[in-house]
């Protein structure tokens, strides 16, 4: 029945059932009974034919809207089971995000190696912009990272999650009893970036430009540094709601903050590349959505 659904989607959309037999390989008498045993099976008329035109029917209408997204299904059915059978000991290239520390990242590699044993994976971590250029140099198959810049087409954007931004400062920088803090307030204060030589310039146009940070930048080579120059009160870190649950009290508070008002948000993705969506690197993406999910369900 399948191959009769192909032959009528053929036919309604050249108009012909010669152009149709044409495209499909065989002979106009065969596709026109191929048509017809279609409708015998279905018990229903789905062309109406008019001397050596016809038009569609309201059930052929009907019939032939929902043939073409079932068998792109289908045809990714087989694509991807082809893929497994021939991938049996095939390799899946991931890189996740350094600055997240994301335990999240760590059981979906650990769910995905007991749920297949015959890929190999490789697992490469840096910052925002080196997976960037991992993934648009064809160099890994999936990175998970933040958004940064706008969602491209070239790439397959899967949402995981959103954190909110927190501000990491020393506590007797803040009046007793502040809950939560607006990066106006804050524009007097260093803002410390964690970042390495050659990463230093992009950090700083993502906290100004994108984040609307105010403030003048401080350098730390390290997490460690930063948070030595925090409880010296030499300025203050954003962090996302991960990381600032992980801000030892003794070093300072870690305050949800706002911009203008409005919450701080950060969104993670995983990105891979647009027709590289093979059955490994879905299987991946829905494992680490589903860590994920299951964080936010228990908070």
């Amino acid at each position: 029945m399948f191959q009769q659904m192909r032959y009528f989607i053929a036919v309604v959309e050249e108009h012909n059932f010669l152009r149709a037999a044409e495209r499909c390989n065989i002979s106009q008498s065969a596709i026109s009974q191929q048509i017809k045993a279609l409708e015998n099976k279905i018990g229903a008329q789905l062309l109406a034919r008019k001397g050596r035109s016809f038009e569609l029917t309201e059930a052929g209408e009907y019939f032939y809207n929902q043939s073409k997204p079932l068998l792109r299904s289908l045809d990714a059915l087989v694509r991807k089971t082809g893929q497994m059978a021939q991938n049996v000991h095939s390799s899946l290239k991931v890189a996740y995000l350094q600055s997240y520390g994301s335990a999240e990242f760590l059981q979906a590699v650990s769910k995905f190696s007991q749920r297949f044993p015959q890929i190999v994976l490789d697992i490469e971590h840096g910052t925002h912009e080196d997976l960037y250029r991992l993934l648009t140099d064809e160099k890994v198959d999936l990175v998970f990272s933040d958004q940064r810049r706008a969602l491209s087409e070239r790439f397959v954007n899967y949402y995981l999650t959103e954190t909110v931004f927190r501000v990491v400062l020393a506590k007797r920088l803040l009046p007793s009893g502040t809950t939560t803090v607006d990066l106006a307030q804050l524009a007097g204060l260093p803002c410390i970036l964690v970042a390495q030589e050659g990463q230093r310039q992009a950090e700083e146009d993502y906290h100004r430009d994108v984040l609307g940070v105010q403030s003048r930048f401080l350098m730390a080579g390290s997490l460690e540094d930063a948070k030595i120059l925090v409880a010296a009160k030499k300025g203050f870190m954003l962090v996302d709601d991960h990381a600032g649950r992980l801000i030892d009290s003794g070093v300072g508070s870690a305050l949800p903050v706002t911009s203008q008002g409005r919450p701080l948000v950060r969104e993670y993705y995983a990105f891979w590349r647009q027709g590289n969506s093979g059955y490994c690197v879905e299987a991946f993406a829905r494992l680490l959505k589903e860590q994920f999910d299951s964080t936010t369900s228990e908070q």
